[in-house]
């Protein structure tokens, strides 16, 4: 497991969804390049932090129960792993048009289930507000996060601007939310302009032929 101060490699939310830049913590899925953003269960945490699901301090705590409970954690991380892929299947098969395996979206569904057995509302000054019952030390609660944001989106009318990056090498996932809805690549500074350099050069060769 990573020491308590280890960070991990900067991530680059593009997504536009936090089920969708789960997804793509894998990076040029399929391919001999193939990078698993998640190494421990540390590297799920910390990126929780990022993603904006868990505060500094609970990623803290919950990396002290990792700690204890080390067998625990690891099957946590290995379940995230699964789900992360049956999720990122689910959204892909939607992309291409094609339905979604019905493994995926049961497993998907017992997921949700679970999350929402821990779901609460409380009070904040005069209004309220949804919660987490016992996610102080709760190992798999980022999860719930993110099981939620994938249900929600597929109920969603936002369904139909789910793109997958146009560049070969690149699976990720992201919601259109572009005024034309136009947008082609996870990326204009990384995917977009790889293939912006790729098409000049292409010219430039067929002008000296």
């Amino acid at each position: 497991m990573q020491e308590l101060n280890e960070t991990t490699e900067a991530f680059n939310f593009v997504g536009n969804r936090l089920c969708l830049d789960f997804t793509n913590t894998l990076h040029d899925r399929g391919t001999e390049t193939e990078r698993d953003h998640f190494s421990t269960y540390a590297s799920l945490a910390r990126w929780s932090e990022g993603a904006k699901i868990l505060s500094a301090e609970e990623v803290q705590a919950l990396l002290e129960e990792a700690k204890r409970h080390p067998e625990e954690a690891a099957l946590v991380f290995r379940n995230a792993t699964i789900l992360r892929e049956a999720i990122y299947r689910i959204f892909a098969a939607l992309v291409r048009e094609d339905s979604p395996e019905v493994a995926d979206v049961q497993m998907l569904n017992t997921a949700y289930a679970q999350a929402m057995g821990r779901a609460c509302v409380v009070q904040q000054g005069d209004t309220f507000t949804w919660d987490w019952q016992g996610k102080e030390t709760a190992l798999d609660r980022m999860l719930w996060d993110i099981v939620r944001s994938a249900a929600e989106l597929l109920v969603s009318q936002d369904l139909s601007l789910i793109r997958e990056c146009a560049a070969e090498d690149c699976s990720w996932l992201f919601l259109d939310s572009s005024k034309n809805h136009s947008r082609r690549w996870c990326e204009m500074k990384g995917c977009g302009n790889r293939a912006k350099v790729g098409r000049h050069y292409e010219k430039t060769q067929r002008k000296q032929i």
